[in-house]
């Protein structure tokens, strides 16, 4: 574990990021983040000594919603809510791919408005054919979104988890291992 890693919150108080002391540090001098909770330990200079930063809180209010959504494969996906638009089934990013409505073969670009999320087998079925040919219907017919709810921050926690943390975490205490049921 690297020395004295700052837990980075959201205003709501969700756990938001992992950031290096120094990077926490910055972000408490530029007023990026209110720090709730310090280490013992000092960093120094000739001039200025600070506890280094255990948690802290971001100040800038940040928006639920992610506004000019950039095309990308994770962004349709999480438009079509994992869901195969043929078959109905939800699925992990790994069995999903990303199927053409109009085949490129057939003039299809890769765009919002052409590009729907399908698992594996059904984008096989479908192949290069368009969904009528192939017999299958659209769940929803792809639209450009206007935003996108923001995913939970997907948080790899250090094998030791400082204890000024803990209070933070009550959402994450199953993930754990020693405070894992059983």
């Amino acid at each position: 574990m690297q020395p004295f890693p700052c837990l980075i919150l959201t205003p709501w108080f969700s756990v938001h990021q992992i950031r290096p002391w120094q990077k926490s540090i910055a972000m408490e001098y530029v007023g990026e983040i209110d720090v709730l909770e310090r280490y013992e330990e000092e960093a120094r200079s000739p001039s200025v000594t600070i506890r280094f930063p255990a948690v802290g809180r971001l100040v800038k209010k940040m928006s639920r919603d992610k506004h000019d959504i950039k095309f990308s494969r994770s962004s349709v996906y999480q438009r079509d809510d994992h869901r195969c638009q043929y078959c109905t089934e939800k699925f992990g990013e790994k069995q999903l791919t990303y199927d053409h409505v109009i085949p490129r073969a057939r003039g299809g670009q890769t765009v919002w408005t052409n590009i729907v999320t399908a698992c594996k087998p059904c984008n096989t079925r479908k192949g290069n054919k368009t969904t009528a040919q192939a017999g299958m219907k659209l769940l929803k017919h792809p639209v450009k979104p206007k935003s996108l709810p923001m995913r939970p921050a997907m948080i790899v926690l250090p094998r030791e988890v400082p204890e000024l943390w803990l209070p933070y975490l009550t959402d994450r205490m199953s993930q754990l291992p020693q405070f894992a049921a059983g």
